[in-house]
C-alpha cells in the first residue's frame, strides 16, 4: 500500500502495554489515556479555537487535533502542536474545502430548521424537521470519519466522503455512543444556564473556559476510541491481509502489528506459559 498512509515517522513511540498486564475495559483506557495527556490536551484544544474562530478554517483545525487524538488514542508518541501544524500543511487542501463544505451544509440545514419550525405547519413541518434532523445527524457522524480518512489515506475528498457516509452505518452502535454522549455534554451545559439563572453569567463563563480548555480534544479523542476499530476492520486490514509485507514502518506508526510479528508474540507467550508451570517442593 505504498503511499496510501499519509502519516509522518516518529522518533519515538509512547510507553506501550506490558505484555502480560490484564486487559482493561476500553471506557477505563479512554480515561487513563485521557488524563495522562491533560496538560498537552489544553494547549491543543487553546489553538483549536483559535484557529476554528474564522469559521473558514476550521477546516484546518479539525485535521491538526484528528491527527494528534489519533496517534494518542493508538498509544503513539505525538509531537503535539509540531504534529498539529504539519498535519495542517500536508492537508491543507482538502482541510480547506471539507471545512467550507461543513460551514455551507451546517448553515443550510439550521436554516432550514428555522424555516420549517416558524414558517410551516402540521405534515409539512413533521416531514420537514424530520428530514433536517436525519441529515444533520448523518452528516455529525460522517464527520466523526472525515478527518481521520483525510490525514490516513491518499483519498481524494469524493472518496473520504462517500467511506464517511458508509461508516455511519456500518458502525452505527459506537456512532451512536459517540452522539449520544456529546448530546448529554450539552444538554447538561444547557440545563446548568437554565436551573441557575441568578448565576446566569458566571456559569456561562466556567463553561466558556471548561470547553476552550477540555472539550475539543476530549471530543476527538472519544471519536477515535468509538470509530478507529472500524476503519481498521473495513479499510486497514483487508488490504494488509492482500499485501501483508508492505507499508511496515507505517503500520507501526498506527500502532498495527504485522501478521508475523502477532504469531511471533503468541509463540513467545506461549513459551512463556510453559517455563511458569514449575513445582515447587516444600
Amino acid at each position: 500500500m505504498a503511499g496510501l498512509f499519509g502519516l509522518f515517522n516518529y522518533e519515538k513511540e509512547g510507553p506501550g502495554i506490558a505484555k502480560n498486564a490484564p486487559k482493561k475495559h476500553g471506557f477505563i483506557v479512554f480515561f487513563e489515556t485521557f488524563f495522562r495527556n491533560f496538560w498537552k490536551f489544553i494547549t491543543i484544544n487553546l489553538v483549536y479555537c483559535l484557529i476554528s474562530l474564522p469559521i473558514v478554517t476550521n477546516g484546518f483545525a479539525n485535521v491538526g487535533i484528528t491527527h494528534v487524538a489519533r496517534n494518542t488514542a493508538r498509544d503513539k508518541h505525538s509531537f503535539g502542536l509540531s504534529d498539529f501544524f504539519d498535519t495542517i500543511k500536508k492537508n491543507k487542501k482538502q482541510a480547506f474545502i471539507a471545512g467550507l463544505i461543513n460551514t455551507v451544509v451546517y448553515f443550510l440545514m439550521f436554516a432550514n430548521t428555522y424555516f420549517y419550525w416558524f414558517y410551516t405547519k402540521g405534515f409539512v413541518q413533521s416531514i420537514g424537521l424530520g428530514f433536517v434532523i436525519a441529515v444533520l445527524f448523518i452528516f455529525t457522524i460522517m464527520n466523526y470519519y472525515l478527518w481521520t480518512l483525510i490525514i490516513t489515506f491518499n483519498y481524494t475528498l469524493k472518496q473520504a466522503y462517500m467511506n464517511s457516509f458508509r461508516f455511519v452505518f456500518v458502525n452505527l452502535k459506537y456512532n451512536l455512543l459517540c452522539f449520544v454522549v456529546n448530546l448529554l455534554l450539552l444538554a447538561a451545559a444547557i440545563a446548568l444556564v437554565f436551573l441557575l439563572p441568578s448565576y446566569f453569567l458566571i456559569v456561562l463563563t466556567i463553561e466558556f473556559f471548561l470547553y476552550v480548555a477540555i472539550y475539543p480534544c476530549f471530543n476527538a479523542l472519544l471519536i477515535q476510541f468509538c470509530t478507529f476499530h472500524s476503519i481498521k476492520k473495513y479499510i486497514i486490514d483487508p488490504y494488509y491481509e492482500e499485501h501483508p509485507d508492505e507499508d511496515i514502518q507505517k503500520r507501526h506508526d498506527l500502532g498495527i502489528k504485522t501478521q508475523a510479528e502477532i504469531l511471533a508474540e503468541q509463540a513467545e507467550n506461549e513459551d512463556d506459559e510453559e517455563d511458569s508451570d514449575v513445582i515447587f517442593n516444600d
